[in-house]
Parts: structure tokens; sequence; C-alpha cells
């Protein structure tokens, strides 16, 4: 399952994200689209993480909303 979210997430920033994100468990692939205005998180995950992600970069002072 592929998780998109938008995000305030600054390539600077992404070595430190990926490895929050990778402590959750299920998680396959981490990336990010810099390119994009709303900073694009992509998770690539075996079950639905996306509210875990959310909880877990929000407590970390990022911006990091689900995209339907």
């Amino acid at each position: 399952m592929i998780l998109v979210f938008k995000t305030n997430i600054f390539k600077q920033l992404e070595f430190h994200v990926k490895a929050l994100l990778y402590s959750l468990k299920n998680i396959s692939t981490i990336d990010f689209d810099f390119e994009d205005c709303d900073k694009i998180l992509r998770v690539e995950a075996t079950e639905d993480l996306s509210s875990e992600i959310e909880l877990l970069l929000n407590s970390k002072g990022f911006y990091c909303k689900e995209l339907e």
C-alpha cells in the first residue's frame, strides 16, 4: 500500500526523517518529492500506517497530513 502525505520537510532533513520513519515496522520504501510545492512524502508499507506516520512526524515538529 502506498501512502502519500503533504509535509513541510526539506531536502536537508531527508536522512533524519527517513531514520524516524524506518523505526516504524512494515515500511519498505520512503520517497520524497521536494520539487512539489507540497513537499510530498510517499511511503510504501504492508499496512495502513497513516495515523502513526502523522503522529510521529507531528510530534517531532513537522507538518504531515495524508493526501486523499
